[in-house]
């Protein structure tokens, strides 16, 4: 769905609570749990997604992705367990590309069987092996690009088209680009999913999770979500929205610093490999620029065996070594001790995640000072 006010604008205005009291500026924020039902044309309930903040988040939220209608739950792995649970039954299979979200993994893993629902991991980027994949019971594939840890890209465009061309839904993670660098649904993807703890919080102090899509497919996954009680608390549902309104500056400059960090680290002798799909010698860089308006601000790179991980981690005076990712301040992680923790040693080697690896979370720090971070815990972290 295309909008008339340009992106920035949206961020700031769209979906905001006009305050008929006072005229103030903001939202108002209605915490209350109880509503009156008499004469209204809305039922709103907190656990049924329908009280005025979380509807004005979910408009703003949808406008920024091009969607008819957004639904704000209390997590990311909240949204990815309604769609996938209101989208899929028993006898059902699901096409999965293999590197997502440590959390999403381990959901498929463990709970799918549970319910009799059959899946595939796809190791492959190759789009004819996801084609290949498919079966008569299949009904949905879910991909994540850029992918966590190790940035890869894959075609939007097509796995829409290949979703289409058998009768499927597409699923997409677009937590790490975000919205300002990518728009899956102009692509043709069904339902965008974002752990808005994330790049839309931006500040390292709440947990959300939001899909977007259709007024059909919102409504059958609203119908699912508000019998397991996954609403968000209107206290943060006002967080969130306030968060957005910086959306563009924050992940604008995040993204700039990003690139930026990336070319120095592939300067670095430390560094066996960096991953950023705004390097020229990225393999999905050509993929990245024809789909993304900017490479996000995310970055991996393979430290020398010769650096001691943890020293290195407890050297960091600015970068913070943290779990989460997409705050205003720079963090890196271990995906082996976080992310994708609950994974197989094999399961990581699979993806190519190592021992040495390092995900690296762009903030909005001057950038010289993140590279001089870098360097004196190296120089502390050489064994």
């Amino acid at each position: 769905m295309k909008h008339h006010h340009g992106f920035e604008t949206r961020c700031v205005h769209t979906g905001n609570l006009e305050d008929k009291v006072y005229n103030s500026a903001v939202s108002p924020i209605y915490t209350s749990s109880a509503y009156g039902f008499l004469d209204q044309k809305i039922g709103r309930y907190p656990r049924y997604f329908t009280t005025p903040n979380q509807i004005g988040l979910a408009q703003k939220i949808a406008s920024l992705e091009n969607a008819e209608e957004g639904l704000i739950l209390s997590s990311g792995m909240a949204a990815i367990t309604a769609i996938l649970f209101s989208h899929l039954k028993a006898g059902d299979h699901l096409v999965v590309q293999q590197d997502l979200y440590g959390g999403s993994t381990n959901l498929i893993r463990d709970e799918f069987s549970k319910y009799n629902i059959d899946y595939t991991f796809v190791s492959s980027f190759d789009l004819l092996a996801f084609e290949k994949a498919i079966k008569p019971n299949t009904k949905g594939i879910f991909i994540e690009t850029p992918s966590n840890p190790l940035l890869k890209i894959i075609d939007i465009k097509s796995i829409a088209r290949i979703s289409k061309k058998y009768d499927l839904w597409s699923l997409i993670d677009n937590t790490f680009a975000s919205p300002v660098n990518q728009n899956p649904i102009d692509y043709g993807i069904d339902i965008v999913m974002h752990s808005a703890t994330k790049y839309l919080g931006g500040h390292s102090d709440l947990c959300a999770g939001i899909l977007l899509s259709t007024h059909e497919r919102i409504s059958k996954i609203r119908d699912f979500a508000k019998n397991f009680g996954a609403s968000l608390a209107d206290n943060t549902v006002w967080l969130l929205e306030r968060s957005i309104k910086t959306l563009s500056l924050r992940v604008g400059k995040q993204t700039n610093n990003a690139q930026q960090l990336a070319e120095y680290l592939t300067q670095q002798k430390w560094v066996i490999r960096v991953y950023y799909p705004g390097l020229t010698t990225h393999i999905g860089h050509a993929l990245a620029k024809k789909q993304m308006k900017g490479y996000g601000a995310m970055l991996s790179f393979d430290l020398d065996k010769n650096i001691n991980l943890k020293t290195f981690f407890k050297s960091l005076r600015i970068i913070k070594p943290v779990v989460s990712l997409g705050g205003v301040e720079s963090g890196v992680s271990s995906p082996k001790m976080t992310s994708h923790i609950l994974l197989t040693d094999d399961e990581r080697k699979q993806q190519g995640i190592g021992d040495q690896l390092v995900r690296f979370s762009m903030g909005i720090e001057n950038l010289e000072d993140l590279k001089s971070d870098l360097h004196q815990a190296i120089e502390k972290a050489r064994l």
